[in-house]
């Protein structure tokens, strides 16, 4: 068959896979995305879309059709021993710090086809039973061996981003450890229709002395995904496993009455993270992580292929996404061996100590902020890496930028509207000196100059004020701010670097023109 030459070549065309194909092609980068199913999965799997991948979708203008479809999960209650102990309202948590103070439930199977109805109209569709056999690296191409429907192909691409989950063909084809462990409890996952009064469109967790359950409302009337565990009785039977082998001890005890199941399947919990992200031209992925991820390697392939920054930057890619990844695994490893494990003190922590422990600590802001800033993944930062540095109030250099809200009658309504042109900018939060006015013309680097306002300081910026000479000297430029590029060196547009008003040119990180 013809060799299909591309730029990148996308392996996996679940949210990650087609998420970066969408990223890269509004980028002007080429790609190809195959996938060896026959046709998008049809069930809901992977739910929950948190803060910080909906702001990342704003910025190319699907998080207001995501939100639209989805349902918003506006409260979170725990249950212990039947009882119920904290009830959290996320909203509140949220409030100020993202313009999503919430997490969305937006089944998997429909996150996938808003994706590839989008690519579609960009003219790029997934290619259906094409499987990876295997591929060459050479000096600057990678060779990929592709079995198709209708034959073999053979194609080249700069790069081969693996995308194709736990089973990688990408990963092991280069060699790339998985290391971890399984969960020794069995889990099944259900959506249903039910009734009682825990069916209110809130998210419950229910602990017991060795039971588990998570209650996700879904769109419609009674409509909810179960999460929890296999009877011990049943886990011998993992092939054959139905309803009727559930624990239901605290389903009953929450007062859920499920009267239909729409799907059911059962499977073991995973705690595994890739050993490398990249390997020469080949890279790897792994939904809320796997599109922060495809977000970040998107924007440096795309410099690296315009030819506007050196391949060593991709070299950032795998240290500021998997020290993330490493923390998520061990917090997720100690919440799930807590809620699970049958042993005493396991036992006496969830019965006892939690009910007793979390409501008051949910009482304090402070608290109930942390935990926002944790579960919706705002709080990630990319400090210490080598493209990060500087500060300026208590914002450092690889930090996400904070979220204001401005009082104008401009089209921007806050200070992330400008990110959708995903290229460099400069943001200037008070007063734009001449200097740095000057050397954004020099550099055809947009300015975006924000009055400021109290709030900008609670949130962390610092406010810049120029002296009355200079203000007098001053004079206005008529460029619009579309994404953010501030200080010395590079920042990735989805986490920009912030630090204050002076731009120190260093060699070969000018920020790129469009």
């Amino acid at each position: 068959m013809e060799n299909r030459e591309t730029d990148v070549l996308i392996i996996g065309a679940g949210p990650t896979g087609l998420l970066l194909a969408l990223w890269l092609t509004r980028l002007g980068v080429t790609v190809r995305i195959v996938d060896k199913t026959a046709e998008p999965g049809s069930t809901s799997r992977a739910l929950v879309l948190h803060a910080r991948t909906l702001e990342l979708y704003s910025q190319i203008g699907l998080a207001e059709a995501i939100v639209e479809r989805g349902r918003k999960m506006i409260a979170v209650n725990l249950w212990v021993a039947g009882q119920r102990a904290a009830h959290a309202i996320l909203g509140e948590m949220g409030a100020g710090l993202s313009p999503f103070p919430y997490a969305l439930i937006f089944p998997q199977d429909e996150h996938e086809r808003l994706l590839i109805d989008r690519l579609a109209d960009a003219g790029v569709y997934v290619e259906r039973e094409t499987e990876l056999l295997g591929f060459e690296e050479t000096a600057d191409r990678v060779r990929a061996r592709l079995k198709r429907r209708d034959g073999a192909e053979e194609t080249s691409a700069a790069y081969v981003a693996g995308c194709d989950g736990a089973h990688s063909t990408v990963r092991e084809a280069v060699s790339v450890g998985f290391p971890g462990g399984v969960y020794t409890h069995l889990f099944y996952v259900a959506d249903v229709e039910a009734s009682g009064e825990t069916m209110n469109g809130e998210l419950h967790v229910a602990l017991d002395r060795t039971d588990f359950l998570a209650v996700f409302p879904l769109k419609g009337e009674r409509r909810a995904r179960l999460i929890g565990t296999v009877r011990h009785e049943a886990e011998h039977g993992h092939d054959t496993l139905s309803w009727n082998d559930v624990s239901t001890r605290v389903i009953e005890w929450i007062r859920i009455d499920v009267e239909r199941v729409n799907w059911f399947s059962a499977y073991r919990v995973h705690h595994r993270v890739a050993a490398h992200f990249r390997k020469g031209r080949v890279g790897g992925q792994g939904m809320n992580t796997g599109i922060g991820d495809a977000v970040n390697l998107a924007w440096k392939l795309a410099a690296v292929l315009h030819g506007r920054m050196d391949a060593s930057l991709l070299d950032s890619y795998e240290p500021e996404r998997m020290a993330f990844a490493r923390r998520l695994v061990a917090t997720t490893d100690r919440a799930f061996t807590g809620v699970t494990s049958s042993g005493r003190v396991a036992r006496l922590l969830r019965l006892h100590v939690v009910p007793r422990l979390v409501p008051p600590l949910f009482s304090l802001q402070a608290v109930r902020r942390y935990m926002f800033r944790t579960v919706s993944q705002t709080s990630i930062t990319y400090r210490g890496s080598r493209l990060s540095e500087g500060q300026a109030g208590t914002v450092q250099g690889g930090d996400r930028l904070p979220w204001v809200t401005l009082d104008t009658n401009d089209v921007d309504t806050d200070n992330f509207a400008p990110l959708t042109s995903l290229d460099w900018q400069a943001h200037v939060y008070g007063d734009a000196a001449p200097d740095i006015q000057a050397v954004c013309v020099e550099r055809n680097l947009p300015l975006h100059v924000f009055p400021w306002r109290p709030e900008m300081s609670r949130a962390g910026l610092r406010r810049w004020r120029m002296p009355a000479a200079q203000r007098q000297r001053s004079r206005p430029i008529s460029t619009r701010a579309r994404s953010l590029w501030r200080g010395r060196g590079v920042r990735q547009p989805e986490a920009p670097l912030a630090r204050d008003w002076t731009i120190e040119p260093v060699a070969g990180r000018a920020a790129p023109g469009r």
